[in-house]
């Protein structure tokens, strides 16, 4: 059994958050051993803190030493910028931005660049470093990855104030990230109140990063803010429990009361994953009006030790190998085949693994888990949304109604007894009556790993849709909450010279041309994959490439189709991600 544990932040939040004292004491005595767990981290931060220094010994003149190439203060990917407090960059190796006031400057998500930089080390009394999180193209890079980046306020001899700044693409998460998105946090509730939570939400603000965000809950265990899961916010979630039933947020509460602030481990599925991962939450308590709140965050470590399955789940082709069987049952014994697959333990219903039938209105017509849900008592499948506002019902209907007659539906939602959403994958499968009528039957398993029937089916339907719709499908294609987006799986589209004209997740890319575009290896990906798909129509390639908010390199197999609309041929692909 995994042992978990709860830690303070001994030796960890003091080293973090001595910070200067004044604008113009510019050392940081902090152990960067204990403060950061990765020597890039490490090695990153103790640049910027050097930098810092010699501005504040030097002044302005240790601008020309920070521009020099390949100096200590410039080596490849890592280099030294500086801005004053106006968003002006005085110093930076890119000539567009060097010289330039930049403090509009986005990235691809609309997340304010320089005036989040300027806010880490500014917005809080005696805080004045501090890290911000966004995405930027590598140097010379068409892709925008996640970038970590350092900075220090500090001033000059003549008195002028200047933000010192350095960042890496190569980072890992670390306890220390987490640590000041809290502390920034907890410093603007007890400024603001509860005015505060709508920038815990705000997908361009800071405390969204990666799959990591801020909550909040009350004392008596009342979800107040919870952007990763806001179907909870103003639920009591005190008796919520880890996947190894640990009362996790009973502990926080503990730890919060006991000594202001401290980490909770415990075990977690990652978004998409079926097995649970060790997750550190790093708590504090803040003070909103006259009573205290915990705020919270959390973040899977690198190496983040997982726990084995209790039990092996379905595959995706066990699971439609399943509806397809019963499909053909219906067929044959219609309304008399149903005790039969309320049997608990038999093959139609294990564990949390049942069938379902719906009628084509939306009607559930059979449920084997919960037989309330039966009849026109109900709620009707074709309005039901997931947490995500994914339309869930109404993708179940559209599958059955199409010329395949089945197909694969992604949404969130709770396993039974719990209250936490998670991603279920379903099948569904249009069936014959004996009576002629047609009704839709489906079944799904919770966390279920990615597979090669899930991309298969979604760029199929993608490829169907393109065919018969052309350039008009494409917004359907990019829609956060349609079918063709789940999980971190998206489509794109491609010309056949390279053109990218489809990408959701990375829609800077979309009207560039990316033929010459080479993985971590330096396989010409987009070659090989229209090279593909105009020999075989369809087929697989596998490359190198970086997990939407990791940017460790990743087996990757990705499923292209050629698809001809009038004159015109586009591929159609999506790809997953190899479990390591």
């Amino acid at each position: 059994m995994l042992k978990l544990k709860v830690t303070s932040l001994l030796g960890v939040v003091p080293l973090i958050l001595l910070g200067l004292a004044a604008a113009g004491a510019q050392s940081v005595p902090i152990d960067l051993d204990q403060a950061y767990e990765h020597q890039e981290t490490r090695d990153l931060v103790a640049l910027v803190n050097n930098a810092a220094e010699a501005v504040s010994t030097k002044g302005e003149a240790a601008f020309a030493e920070f521009r020099v190439a390949g100096s200590r203060w410039r080596q490849g990917e890592t280099y030294i910028f500086v801005l004053d407090p106006q968003g002006n960059m005085l110093v930076h190796p890119d000539p567009a931005l060097d010289g330039k006031n930049v403090l509009d400057l986005k990235d691809i998500n609309g997340r304010p660049i320089i005036r989040g930089i300027i806010a880490a080390v500014t917005t809080l009394p005696n805080k004045p470093e501090g890290w911000y999180h966004y995405q930027w193209p590598v140097p010379d890079g068409l892709l925008p990855r996640w970038k970590s980046t350092y900075a220090r306020l500090v001033t000059a001899p003549s008195g002028k104030r200047y933000i010192v700044a350095a960042g890496m693409y190569n980072d890992r998460m670390e306890r220390a990230f987490v640590v000041d998105a809290v502390t920034d946090a907890v410093g603007q509730i007890e400024k603001n109140g509860k005015a505060a939570f709508a920038l815990f939400h705000d997908p361009t603000g800071p405390f969204l990063v990666k799959d990591a965000y801020i909550f909040v809950v009350d004392r008596n265990g009342v979800d107040l803010v919870n952007p990763g899961f806001p179907n909870l916010e103003g639920r009591n979630i005190l008796d919520v429990k880890d996947t190894q039933g640990k009362p996790l947020i009973r502990e926080m509460l503990e730890v919060a009361e006991a000594s202001g602030s401290g980490w909770v481990d415990y075990m977690w599925p990652k978004p998409g994953e079926s097995v649970s991962t060790l997750k550190s939450t790093y708590v504090s308590k803040a003070q909103m009006g006259d009573q205290w709140v915990l705020v919270g965050c959390g973040v899977y470590l690198a190496d983040a030790p997982k726990v084995a399955p209790v039990q092996r789940k379905m595959t995706a082709p066990e699971l439609m190998a399943l509806v397809r069987e019963g499909a053909a049952v219906l067929e044959k014994e219609g309304e008399k085949a149903f005790p039969e697959f309320r049997v608990k333990g038999s093959k139609w219903f294990r564990d949390d693994t049942y069938l379902f039938v719906y009628a084509t209105d939306g009607t559930r017509v059979f449920h084997a888990a919960n037989p309330a849900l039966e009849g026109q008592k109900g709620q009707n499948v074709s309005t039901a949304k997931d947490v995500l506002g994914r339309p869930y019902g109404k993708m179940m209907l559209a599958v059955a109604d199409s010329p395949s007659g089945e197909g694969w539906v992604h949404y969130m939602y709770p396993e039974p007894g719990d209250i936490f959403p998670v991603w279920k994958s379903t099948f569904v499968k249009r069936v014959t009556f004996p009576s002629g009528k047609q009704y839709a039957i489906g079944s799904g398993i919770y966390n279920m790993q990615m597979d090669k029937a899930f991309i298969e089916d979604v760029v199929n339907r993608a490829a169907a849709l393109v065919s018969s719709e052309g350039s008009a499908a494409f917004g359907q294609l990019r829609d956060k909450t349609g079918p063709f987006r789940f999980m971190d799986t998206y489509v794109f589209v491609d010309t056949t010279d390279g053109i990218e004209l489809v990408n959701p997740a990375y829609p800077s890319l979309e009207g560039k041309n990316l033929i010459n575009l080479k993985d971590v290896k330096g396989k010409e990906v987009v070659r090989e994959c229209i090279a593909t798909a105009m020999k075989h129509g369809s087929g697989w390639v596998e490359y190198y490439w970086y997990k939407p908010g990791d940017n460790t390199p990743h087996r990757k197999l990705t499923y292209v189709h050629k698809v001809q609309y009038g004159s015109d041929t586009y591929i159609v692909a999506s790809g997953f991600y190899l479990e390591d």
